[in-house]
């Protein structure tokens, strides 16, 4: 949908509404300026331009989805880098709260709400209203805890939706895929800038926590974060975007665009390294199993056996690099010091998991937890593992709900994968069922899926999981006309 259907009276009376309140803003600034100083005229100012973002997100919502990426990938960089006590976090709450909007808006012309009827779409509904009704869990310690925590667990992924909507062609879903990459590398190289150049005086304020020293500060080097919140999440954003290029070798793209592709996975690996993060380590090889059992043929083959020798030598080679021997360790689980410890934490939380099938109430553990409830005895727990908070917070049910909903994503995008005849969209789906598999391993040791830019890209993945069956449905002919939101078929299920 490049801009919504509206009628030209409504679209004038529109227009002229905004004009309206924008010339209304603009005097109002220009008089605060005059007499109460730059200050306080910035306010006015700032809700003009909201104003105007605003109207163009629900205007041209491909522009909200690009906006909402970009936003996605700098958000944590930007935080850092003003050092403002302003929860910046909001933001990207609100883009989505528009983008919302501009899709209701959108149902008042094209009335289908064919996005819902999906599996994926289904099980998000299910997790959605589930994490809602945790409000009146009665062994909740705390109902702000739930509050801070349910816009990152459960409004968040309605933006599944939000992409699944607006994706409507291949020529947009190229765009976005494009913007991924590019995103990618602009994060791998500010990664090199840190490791060989070190780092900016702003980004050197937070290493004199000694939390911070005593976590990323290990054998006489810093661990990298580039651009985003921390190493696990630059590791894990490096990791899946590796996937995404052997993912998309696979298409029928020219050989220069391949080599290109293969440079950047190759790329994208070496500097998932410089995080430190051992859980990030596996989900590269995790995700070429997968591949290689999904294109399992004659060249696939070939191609195994020299990627596994090169396997086993990289973790056995002796090395006094710290890096290597770090890489080498995340696949010795046993004597890793920090994962017997996270093992020894999950077994003293089991019984209370088993004992509450809803769980302890959403935000329980972790900042939250210890913020709204620190007596509480969730609050003593770090959740050092996606699917063990879940289990903490939400219970065995919503452990079962979130397991279900992985499996359902990895379970259409495989079917998807196999009956998807044109060779782009299949080498896009492929992609995204690569990324989804790694990051339901990643889940475990770390949490995979909690931070940006993945805690939105994750559902952008489910999203193109869902289109490219449709999209393909559409270029056989199985629908006459143009692809669009309004009527594309569900029946596809």
């Amino acid at each position: 949908m490049e801009s919504i259907n509206i009628n030209a009276s409504g679209s004038k009376k529109i227009n002229y509404l905004l004009w309206l309140v924008l010339l209304t803003l603009s005097v109002t600034t220009v008089g605060i300026f005059a007499f109460y100083g730059s200050k306080a005229g910035v306010f006015p100012l700032l809700g003009s331009m909201a104003l105007v973002f605003v109207y163009i997100v629900i205007k041209e919502p491909k522009f909200a989805v690009i906006s909402i990426m970009l936003l996605a990938y700098f958000i944590m960089f930007l935080i850092i880098a003003i050092n403002t006590t302003f929860p910046l976090g909001t933001i990207m709450d609100a883009m989505l709260a528009v983008m919302i909007l501009g899709f209701f808006i959108q149902q008042k012309y094209n009335r289908n709400y064919w996005i819902l009827k999906n599996p994926i779409g289904y099980m998000i509904a299910i997790w959605v209203i589930y994490n809602l009704l945790q409000f009146a869990n009665p062994f909740a310690a705390s109902k702000m805890a739930w509050l801070y925590t349910i816009r990152s667990v459960a409004v968040v992924m309605l933006s599944y939706y939000i992409f699944t909507y607006y994706l409507d062609s291949k020529k947009f879903l190229r765009t976005l895929i494009g913007l991924w990459l590019a995103l990618s590398v602009i994060g791998a190289l500010y990664a090199i800038k840190q490791e060989f150049f070190g780092f900016f005086w702003f980004e050197e304020r937070n290493h004199y926590d000694p939390l911070v020293y005593s976590l990323n500060f290990i054998d006489g080097h810093w661990r990298k974060n580039s651009i985003f919140s921390d190493p696990v999440a630059f590791s894990y954003n490096m990791a899946v975007s590796a996937l995404l290029c052997i993912g998309l070798m696979t298409g029928p793209f020219k050989t220069k665009y391949k080599v290109l592709l293969g440079f950047l996975a190759v790329l994208f690996a070496v500097v998932m390294t410089y995080s430190g993060t051992r859980a990030a380590y596996v989900l590269i090889p995790a995700g070429l199993v997968l591949f290689f059992i999904l294109k399992l043929n004659r060249w696939t083959l070939a191609l195994s056996f020299p990627a596994l020798l090169l396997f086993l030598i990289l973790i056995r080679v002796p090395t006094s690099n710290p890096t290597m021997t770090r890489f080498q360790s995340a696949f010795k689980p046993g004597q890793d010091a920090s994962f017997n410890v996270r093992k020894v934490n999950q077994k003293k939380v089991q019984p209370y998991i088993q004992s509450h099938p809803i769980g302890g109430g959403l935000g329980a553990s972790g900042i939250w937890g210890v913020r709204f409830a620190p007596n509480s005895y969730l609050a003593q727990f770090p959740p050092d593992s996606g699917y063990v908070r879940v289990a903490m917070e939400l219970g065995w049910i919503g452990l079962i709900l979130i397991c279900t909903l992985i499996f359902t994503a990895l379970y259409v995008g495989v079917r998807n994968f196999f009956t998807i005849r044109d060779p782009e969209l299949k080498s896009y789906c492929l992609a995204m069922v690569l990324m989804v598999f790694a990051l339901s391993i990643g889940n475990y040791p770390q949490e995979a899926i909690v931070q940006f830019p993945l805690s939105i890209y994750f559902y952008l993945m489910l999203a193109i999981i869902t289109v490219t069956k449709l999209l393909d449905n559409q270029t056989k002919g199985e629908e006459k006309e143009t692809p669009s939101p309004a009527k594309i078929d569900a029946r596809v299920y």
